[in-house]
């Protein structure tokens, strides 16, 4: 039995040596293999699993030591699972990116930890860019460009954007894909899916697949640049109105599926309070545009952009009329949303904002949440049920408050984890939009302003009257409720004016005054 399981062993090394000897021959890239991959990712998976079934097994559920354990195998994990994405790259940062964007969903441990993959992304080798152009394009770089900065601007999960001129000198922006991404992302899709069915399948309360699901339908969508061109055009048009925001024109002549040129933006990050302050920026009014672009575009047009992290949004003053602008990137993400459910996303904000518990409750069902509406609300907003029930407009966001969502994202999980199981796909990448847009609010200092709840009430309160007009062919109806949707409007602005007057140099003049008065009995 012996020499026989010595010479199995004998054939086995010879095998894997020459095939080892074959790919260094060839030289394949070990990251490349789909084995390598899968198996780097089912060892970690093992790990991570193994250490919660036994390092919380002898410790008694619910005292302090058991969140301070459970805590620190959360720590170890999100960086065991870092380490994965960073290694197999592509679709694995895609994804690890994603998880860190959902602060108020996930525990702090991994959130905090994942969120450095934004600056991990790797770099294609200045080689496989010209080979990615030569394919795509039909010609050399040098044909194309007369400059062509080889260090990127900036590198992510899917590709890179390169610095370029034309020959007719203007300055444009390159993305090019990392080759191999394309090839791998389906493999690598696959054995996530696996992987998560197998951690289901050991930890039943652990219900993840909705992130396998979306990963599976918009990862095609993003590997797309023709498609990010579209969706670039498409909300430039939408948005027109806002004078404010800046979307690169498309250079289709030199754009395929795997590069897209576009116009060369500058500006600083929208968390750069430095380089706001420095260039005389107002960070009240910047946090104030965004927040009517993105109420526009989820409440009004249902076409919603959701990738808003600092790096996709940029801010900056325009030389010629010394304008402030935001810059809008990265459009190979949105989310289109039916017309059910962006009325009861309308219907539910306006209740949330009110504080009318009924409301809350009849809309967080007809979205999917069932009982679980009471945290649906929580998530959706991040903020206490106590808030919820005052109505969030009329409570200022504490830190304890805060720290009691993130501590309640961990002792709630198998519910959240439900919730997310439960709810339309629609709404899961608004969830991520919303934290992303809270992580920038919260570096600018202006979370739950009351600016950004009165751009919200007037969004929704536009969408809802047209489509109640659309529904009428009365034109005496469609008047009432033009009438009806104007004066709503216009208590909204009144109370938009209160609130300035309340906080603006006049009416501390007038508070001045008044208090200098004699007082007589």
């Amino acid at each position: 039995m012996a020499v026989r399981l010595l010479k199995v062993s004998s054939v086995a090394t010879a095998v894997f040596a020459s095939s080892g000897f074959y790919l260094y021959s060839k030289n394949v890239d070990f990251n490349d293999l789909s084995i390598i991959r899968f198996g780097r990712a089912a060892a970690t998976t093992a790990v991570i699993s193994y250490d919660y079934l036994t390092t919380l097994r002898d410790v008694q559920y619910g005292t302090e030591e058991y969140w301070a354990v459970k805590s620190k195998v959360h720590r170890r994990s999100a960086e065991r699972l870092r380490d994965l994405c960073c290694a197999n790259r592509g679709t694995f940062i895609k994804v690890g990116q994603h998880l860190g964007a959902l602060d108020y969903l996930l525990p702090e441990e991994y959130t905090s930890t994942l969120k450095v993959l934004h600056s991990r992304a790797p770099q294609s080798s200045m080689q496989e860019i010209r080979q990615v152009i030569r394919e795509d394009l039909g010609k050399e770089l040098s044909d194309l460009f007369i400059q062509f900065e080889e260090k990127p601007q900036g590198a992510a999960s899917l590709a890179q954007v390169h610095k370029a001129v034309l020959p007719d000198g203007r300055t444009v922006a390159v993305k090019v894909q990392h080759p191999k991404v394309q090839r791998q992302s389906s493999k690598d899709i696959v054995v996530m899916e696996f992987l998560l069915q197998v951690v289901h399948w050991l930890f039943p309360d652990f219900a993840f697949m909705w992130l396998v699901e979306e990963a599976k339908k918009n990862m095609p969508l993003e590997l797309d640049f023709l498609n990010e061109g579209r969706n670039a055009e498409k909300i430039a048009d939408m948005l027109k109105q806002f004078t404010f925001l800046k979307i690169p024109k498309i250079h289709w002549d030199l754009s395929t599926k795997r590069i897209l040129t576009m116009d060369f933006a500058e500006g600083g990050q929208v968390n750069d309070r430095e380089y706001m302050r420095k260039h005389g920026i107002n960070v009240n009014k910047i946090s104030r545009n965004l927040g009517k672009i993105y109420s526009e575009m989820i409440f009004v047009n249902g076409f919603v952009h959701c990738d808003p992290h600092p790096g996709n949004v940029l801010v900056r003053k325009n030389p010629e009329s010394n304008k402030t602008e935001i810059v809008l990137l990265d459009h190979g993400l949105y989310q289109v949303l039916n017309q059910d459910f962006r009325l009861n996303y309308c219907r539910l904000w306006q209740s949330l904002i009110k504080g009318d518990l009924k409301g809350i409750e009849r809309y967080s069902r007809r979205l999917g949440a069932g009982d679980l509406y009471p945290l649906f609300a929580c998530v959706l907003t991040a903020r206490s049920w106590t808030s919820v029930n005052a109505g969030i407009s009329q409570t200022p966001v504490t830190q304890s408050e805060d720290v009691e969502i993130r501590t309640n994202a961990a002792l709630y999980l198998p519910q959240i984890s439900e919730l997310l199981n439960r709810v339309p796909r629609q709404m899961l990448l608004l969830l991520k939009t919303n934290d992303l847009l809270r992580g920038i609010e919260t570096i600018l200092q202006t979370r739950a302003s009351s600016s950004s709840f009165i751009n919200m009430s007037r969004c929704c309160t536009r969408a809802i009257a047209r489509h109640k007009r659309s529904k009428t062919k009365s034109r005496t109806r469609r008047l009432q409720i033009s009438l009806s949707e104007r004066w709503s409007l216009c208590q909204i602005d009144l109370y938009e004016l209160m609130l300035w007057l309340r906080s603006s140099a006049l009416a501390r003049w007038v508070s001045y005054l008044l208090n200098c008065l004699p007082y007589t009995n």
